[in-house]
């Protein structure tokens, strides 16, 4: 019986740690996110992805705001979009050979969230 509960107490500490490190991973993800975000992408979007960036004047057509371009996308199909660049006739820059896989999901999680 007391093997039994503390082989319970055991598993409950093991899962409490997977979701706090869980936790953690989420929000180093979502500051790589703003990082990568503020160097490559606010020149065009701006720093709250409306759309604004000092760039935004000069691009045929302008950027969109977040909070209607990719509100509907999920986070797969917005990092496709910065990996393979411009779709739909829209033109936007591919990323794919200047950002890794991970930095590239980095951003379009922190972009979706801009999106809410």
């Amino acid at each position: 019986m007391r093997t039994k509960r503390t082989l319970k107490a055991g598993v409950t500490v093991i899962a409490g740690a997977a979701l706090l490190l869980a936790t953690a991973a989420s929000v180093a993800r979502a500051e790589d996110g703003k990082a990568i975000y503020s160097k490559k992408c606010v020149a065009c979007h701006g720093a709250s992805g409306k759309g604004d960036g000092p760039a935004a004047k000069a691009l045929k057509p302008p950027p969109g705001d977040f909070a209607t371009t990719v509100k509907e996308m999920s986070e797969a199909d917005i990092a496709k979009f910065i990996k393979e660049g411009g779709m739909a006739g829209k033109k936007h820059q591919a990323f794919g050979k200047k950002l890794s896989d991970e930095q590239i999901n980095a951003v379009a999680g922190y972009v979706k969230s801009m999106a809410k």
